[in-house]
Order: C-alpha cells, then sequence, then structure tokens
C-alpha cells in the first residue's frame, strides 16, 4: 500500500496560546505515530499548497474568507474556545489544501490512500461561522469538490464531538452521506438520534450518540449494523474519514472508553467500503500527545494493510487490544429502527 501523507511546518504558526488544548504539539505526535507505526516504506510524503479561494467558497460563501483573515490578522478568541493569531488564516488555507491536493493525487493514481495531518481542524466550522478550535471546514471543502465531480461521497465522523458543521454543510445534499459517532450530551449539543438530513435527502446524515464509556465494540457495531446497509444501497465512490482521536479513554476532554487500537479496527472495515485509492482520512481532534501516537500508528497501520511495530513499547501492546464491555448498545438499535422507518436498512 502507498500512504500519501499532507503536512506543512506552516500547521505550527496556527498558535493558541498556553495550556490551550489544541496546540502545534499534536503534529509532531501524529507523525511521532507514523514513524512508530513501522509503515515507513509505504510513506509518501506530500507537501500541500494553499486551498483556491474559489474552492473553499463552495463551502464558506459571502465574505468568510476576507473576515477571517482580518480576525486572523488581529489575534486573539473568536468565541470562548477558537483562538487565532497572525499565522492561522495561512495554516487554515493550507490545511483545507491538503485535502484538495490528495483528492488530485488520488484521482492521478499515485497513492493508495491518503492522510492529512493537518490543524486547525475542521468539522465545527460552519459555513459562516467557525467554533470549537476549527476555521475552515476541511473534510466538506474536499467532499463537496468531489461531489459537484459526480462522485458519491461517504464521510464517517469518529471524533468524541459532533461534527455540526459538516452535518450542516451537506444537510440538504442527497450526493453525500454524512456518518458521525460522538458522545453525547457534549460540546457542541447537536448530533441526537432524529437529526437524519433535511428535504429531499432524509436518511443521508446518520448520528449515533454514545453515552459516556461507549467502547469500542458499540461503535464496530453502528459501522456493521447501520452503515453497511447504507453502503450497500448508496455505492459509495469515495471515504473521506475525520479521524478524531479524542474518543480515546486518556483524552482530558471527553469521556468515551475507546483504545487507540479501536482507531485500527474502525479504519480497516470502512476501508472495504470504497475502492483502493479512494479514502482520505482527516486529522479532527484528539488532545493528550500519546493517545494521539498510538492511535495514530495503529489507524496508519490499517491503511497500510499492517499492524503497528510494538518491539520495545510495551504501553502501545496493551493499548491496541480492542475496548469492549461499555455502554451504548440500546443506541445502535434505536438508530437502526429509525432507518428501517425510512427504508434504510
Amino acid at each position: 500500500m502507498r500512504l500519501l501523507v499532507a503536512s506543512d511546518p506552516r500547521f505550527a504558526r496556527h498558535e493558541t496560546g498556553p495550556g490551550h488544548p489544541e496546540r502545534p504539539a499534536r503534529i509532531g505526535a501524529v507523525l511521532g505515530g507514523i514513524a512508530a507505526s513501522g509503515v515507513g516504506e509505504a510513506v509518501i510524503e506530500v507537501e500541500p499548497s494553499p486551498a483556491d479561494p474559489s474552492l473553499v467558497s463552495v463551502v464558506h460563501p459571502g465574505r468568510y474568507l476576507a473576515d477571517l483573515e482580518a480576525a486572523c490578522a488581529t489575534g486573539g478568541h473568536l468565541d470562548a474556545d477558537t483562538v487565532v493569531s497572525p499565522g492561522s488564516f495561512e495554516a487554515a488555507l493550507y490545511a483545507a489544501g491538503a485535502g484538495l491536493e490528495l483528492v488530485e493525487r488520488l484521482t492521478g493514481g499515485e497513492g493508495d490512500a491518503g492522510l492529512c495531518v493537518v490543524r486547525p481542524p475542521g468539522h465545527h466550522a460552519t459555513p459562516r461561522r467557525p467554533m470549537g478550535f476549527c476555521l475552515l471546514n476541511n473534510v466538506a471543502v474536499a467532499a463537496r469538490l468531489l461531489a459537484d465531480r459526480g462522485e458519491r461521497v461517504l464521510i464517517v465522523d469518529y471524533d468524541a464531538h459532533h461534527g455540526n458543521g459538516t452535518q450542516d454543510v451537506f444537510w440538504s445534499d442527497p450526493r453525500v452521506v454524512y456518518v458521525s459517532t460522538h458522545q453525547y450530551p457534549l460540546y457542541p449539543g447537536t448530533g441526537a438520534a432524529d437529526e437524519i438530513g433535511g428535504s429531499g435527502a432524509e436518511g443521508t446524515t446518520i448520528n449515533v450518540p454514545l453515552p459516556a464509556g461507549a467502547t469500542g465494540d458499540v461503535v464496530v457495531a453502528a459501522l456493521e449494523d447501520l452503515v453497511v446497509p447504507v453502503v450497500d444501497r448508496f455505492a459509495p465512490t469515495w471515504l473521506l474519514v475525520s479521524a478524531g482521536f479524542d474518543g480515546h479513554r486518556l483524552d482530558p476532554l471527553t469521556g468515551l472508553g475507546l483504545s487507540s487500537g479501536d482507531f485500527g479496527e474502525f479504519t480497516r472495515r470502512m476501508l472495504r467500503w470504497v475502492p483502493t485509492g479512494r479514502t482520505l482520512v482527516f486529522l479532527e481532534g484528539g488532545y493528550d500527545l500519546d493517545v494521539l501516537r498510538h492511535a495514530t500508528a495503529a489507524t496508519v497501520s490499517a491503511l497500510a494493510g499492517t499492524v503497528p511495530s510494538v518491539v520495545g513499547n510495551p504501553d502501545l501492546a496493551a493499548d491496541l487490544r480492542v475496548s469492549s464491555g461499555g455502554p451504548g448498545g440500546e443506541v445502535v438499535v434505536d438508530v437502526g429502527q429509525r432507518l428501517a422507518a425510512l427504508g434504510h436498512r
């Protein structure tokens, strides 16, 4: 397997200040996880270009980019959680551009899967509002480009926080199926099971709101029991993954019970749903640096069709076990009944 990895030093120039969980060191932790995974020969490093504003504007219309650039030049808080600095706007354009770059390279046959190691993250950014650490919705920009080309796009978001921005972008767009497993209730307060899509796109939004403590076996059940039937009917040609590693049991901001091994298991299962060369993964959340390294190692190993190297690393070996035994199974049943009522299961 050839794994395209896009990252850039500019992402460290998005400065969020002392003590902020979405910090530059996250990129180094993810890159360290790739190095520790043992898939080095499969990795092809890609230098992204900044996103063309015309492609970003199909997701963030109007004066959004101009206003965001002006806010970044000044610096400071956009809301209680979202901080910008003079380097943030360029970083955001490169974060969105990384996905667009890898779409083109994968389309051209240069790789078998892609990973965007980027910040700021994107899935909370709505068409007209930055929020939740997010400035531009990176996965939505790539998905809209693909949908406009006639592709059928499946987005799976397993960040512990619901991707309200991505949901908003594709709420009434039947060309894109958006699936989210997330802790609920939790910031930003959206993602209830009855949020299923707008008129003409009912059932193309699938939310699986999980209680605190939910483990990987529940997410696997959601993927197999809820998503696979939709995949069989929708027949996606591309899979985009919002990879938030903050569902890990050690993450400081959330309360789910996942292990690093769970993220590898999710990836292995999802890779079956689209042709080789049509899977693109975007870094979203995850705020414990050791967890980021371990979870990344599990994920990229799955993308490369291998298992992570654990030689001399007993902590990683233990964390690669798939988690089980937590609550949440009833949620999968409930969402399945809703989908069945819509004729999607």
